[in-house]
């Protein structure tokens, strides 16, 4: 095995997904809240709502087609760089992604086209259809991909067929009920939302501190903030629920990003900040909060937490269980049919620890005669990095509890104080544009970096996973890619700036015609309502 090929083609995957997820949360946010605009538009009429729905779809359109371009080259990297992964695993993980493709993508496609081109052919109602439609869409396609890469964390619905030597799908309805998948989908999604409210709140903001398009900012503003504060709570929420969850399937990763080298008494505490030594196994200077990781990861008083120095043992139990296992399998493909049925039944009571015999692979051609050196070894190699899984792990929790602490006050501000804003706030709200992507960024990085040194978890070593490719081949595709996913980018910023400098297009036409059909209502009420813009 050459390492330096394993971790090109895990850099390369990493650069790609992590590129690509730049895109996919304003995509989904911005669908939803596009959606809820024209909502408000057919049932009032009022031009502005015609007006919001346009400029900020402008805005979603550019970002839905720059993050199809880099999506679409991700999933070819599976029969690139992870032929072996593909040919494992590929009759589940497959399934999934195929089902995005066929289902939700087209469903996306077809219908951001009638979209943008649909405004003077279709009537008000089948539009606002075509515009919930591509919302739809959009969440279909997180829900598969989420789907597979769930199945990844937590691979249920599947087991290792020894004559075909190959996972094999056993239950899709496991696959697809997964409850890392579900816990994954929910959480990213609302993610997603509140990436797109704090954009939608940082544009309008700066609408406002330049005196433009103040109607339309002020109404953007209102909907970002009760969309965006509904969206925080809940992904704190559901994170909380991603976290019990890996109580029961990943605890080495749990363990790993709260720096718990120890099995504590229950219930844990939770470290609020330390700087987690992963060689002297001790966290230097913790600051620890009694009681509240055990709450949060076992939500009970008296259900201990294991800590990484316990998994470790229990790994290398895992890796000798394997070994019988792997054993088995070898007498199986040398007598196939003549194999007799006590060494199938062995290999069956043994076989969902195969994975962690794999392990020993990058030690010794043969697991079998592996030493018990190369087993304890092999073992700690199931230990994640803890000090960046900590340390993101914690970045990302702070930078969510500030989503909801911004967005619960300008919802304050423009339910209860007529839409005024200080001009502070509104400078807060276009600094923190960036943060979200940020708190995005680091929650994948803790779920796939938590994840090593699996590709599948439990089943499949990522050492194993990759193509047989030179280091030259991968050395000159991540620089290709590199180069062409900065330029889509440098693309990306500079037309989402055109068109925000630019604001909304005034439409004159619409707007002349509303006035004309409420014109006496205009007179009577000098303006006022619960849609109107409040006074300078």
């Amino acid at each position: 095995m050459d390492f330096g090929i394993i971790e090109l083609s895990r850099l390369q995957f990493a650069m790609t997904a992590m590129y690509h997820f730049l895109f996919v949360p304003l995509t989904l946010g911005l669908s939803i809240l596009v959606a809820i605009m024209e909502t408000v538009y057919v049932m009032t009429g009022r031009p502005v709502w015609r007006q919001m729905t346009k400029f900020w779809g402008t805005l979603f359109g550019i970002n839905f087609v720059l993050g199809v371009a880099t999506g679409i080259t991700m999933e070819f990297q599976f029969g690139m760089n992870w032929s072996y992964y593909s040919h494992y695993v590929g009759d589940i993980f497959g399934a999934p992604l195929a089902i995005e493709g066929l289902m939700a993508f087209f469903l996306e496609a077809t219908f951001v086209g009638l979209f943008f081109f649909g405004w003077d052919k279709l009537s008000k109602t089948a539009h606002l259809v075509v515009a919930w439609l591509v919302a739809l869409g959009s969440n279909f396609s997180a829900l598969w991909i989420l789907i597979a890469n769930g199945w990844m964390q937590h691979p249920v619905g599947a087991a290792f067929n020894p004559d075909t030597m190959r996972m094999e799908m056993t239950s899709f309805f496991d696959v697809l009920f997964n409850i890392v998948a579900q816990a994954k989908f929910v959480h990213t999604v609302s993610a997603g939302y509140v990436t797109a409210s704090v954009f939608v709140l940082g544009v309008s903001a700066w609408y406002l501190l330049k005196g433009r398009h103040v109607d339309l900012a002020r109404r953007s503003i209102a909907v970002a903030s009760a969309f965006g504060l509904a969206s925080a709570l809940s992904v704190v929420v559901l994170g909380d629920e991603s976290g019990y969850t890996a109580t029961h399937t990943q605890r080495m990763k749990l363990a790993a990003m709260e720096a718990m080298w120890e099995t504590h008494p229950a219930p844990a505490p939770f470290t609020l900040i330390g700087f987690p030594d992963q060689e002297a196994r001790q966290t230097h200077y913790a600051v620890e909060i009694p009681w509240v990781a055990g709450l949060i990861t076992t939500r009970s008083l008296t259900q201990p937490v294991p800590g990484i120095d316990d998994l470790v043992i229990e790994a290398q139990d895992k890796i000798r269980s394997g070994l019988i296992a792997y054993g088995a399998l070898m007498t199986i493909r040398e007598q196939r049919d003549a194999t007799p049925q006590a060494v199938r039944d062995t290999f069956e009571a043994h076989s969902a620890d195969l994975g962690y015999a794999l392990l020993l692979r990058q030690y010794v051609d043969d697991p079998l005669q592996a030493t018990d050196a190369q087993i304890a070894q092999a073992a700690e190699d199931t230990v994640p990095g803890v000090f960046p899984l900590f340390w993101a792990f914690r970045v990302m929790v702070a930078l969510g509890f500030g989503f909801i602490g911004t967005m619960a006050y300008f919802f304050w501000r423009a339910s209860f104080r007529g839409m005024r804003f200080p001009r502070w706030s509104l400078r807060l709200a276009v600094i923190m544009i960036p943060a979200p992507w940020l708190a995005a960024e680091l929650g994948w990085f803790v779920a796939e970096f938590g994840r090593q040194p699996w590709t599948v978890d439990g089943v499949l070593p990522t050492a194993l996973s990759a193509s047989s490719l030179s280091v030259g081949d991968l050395l000159i595709t991540l620089t290709g890619f590199v180069v062409f996913y900065t330029v889509l980018f440098i693309i990306e910023m500079g037309l989402m700036l055109k068109y925000i400098r630019k604001g909304p297009f005034q439409d004159v036409e619409e707007t002349a015609r509303w006035v004309e059909r409420h014109e006496h209502r205009l007179r009577t009420t000098d303006g006022q309502g619960p849609f109107a813009a409040p006074a300078e």
